[in-house]
């Protein structure tokens, strides 16, 4: 993940919102969808669900059976974070973690946090099921 260095604003890099895309129809998702959206946020987070119509309209280049498997967070400037990037970039946008996720994507800590999200997405497949089929029958394209 690419950590805005300036997160107040003052640049020209400044981060103004992340859309997040989730699977609604997984239980860790929408746990953590509730969590997210609880807490403080520096950058506002927009949730939408991953594979919905609004998702392939407003993303039309991105594989949207991939953002069912893995997390997926695009900034308002267009650069798309997947798996353990999305999930840093959605603790940085929260007031209370942007330090912790900053530290989590140095070189030292980075493997940490990609074994423990790659644990946490292993339950989410168990509690999804297999099928990651995008359940679209082409009335959504």
């Amino acid at each position: 993940m690419t950590v805005n260095t300036d997160p107040a604003g003052h640049g020209a890099g400044r981060i103004r919102f992340f859309t997040v895309l989730y699977d609604e129809q997984c239980p860790v998702c929408r746990a953590a969808h509730r969590w997210l959206e609880s807490r403080a946020q520096l950058v506002p987070l927009e949730f939408v669900p991953a594979a919905s119509p609004e998702a392939r309209a407003r993303f039309p280049g991105l594989d949207h059976r991939a953002t069912l498997r893995d997390l997926t967070v695009i900034s308002d400037g267009g650069d798309v974070y997947a798996d353990d990037g999305a999930w840093l970039a959605c603790l940085w946008a929260l007031a209370d973690y942007r330090g912790m996720a900053e530290r989590l994507s140095t070189p030292s800590l980075l493997p940490a946090a990609r074994t423990f999200i790659k644990a946490a997405s292993a339950v989410r497949r168990q509690t999804r099921g297999a099928d990651y089929g995008d359940g679209c029958d082409d009335t959504c394209r």
